[in-house]
């Protein structure tokens, strides 16, 4: 939990830093998504080749 009273630079810092977490943590996302929808397209492909 945040303290109460920060000054502002604190504050920027802090959510700079906050922000940047947020951004890596949703590239970890889209990265394991895009892995499991080309996993599942190669699979579709498998079972349509004779």
């Amino acid at each position: 939990m945040r303290p109460k009273y920060q000054n502002f630079e604190e504050l920027v810092k802090q959510y700079e830093q906050e922000l940047w977490e947020d951004e890596h943590k949703i590239k970890q996302i889209e990265q394991r998504l895009d892995k499991k929808v080309t996993s599942q397209q190669s699979k579709k492909m498998d079972q349509l080749s004779p």
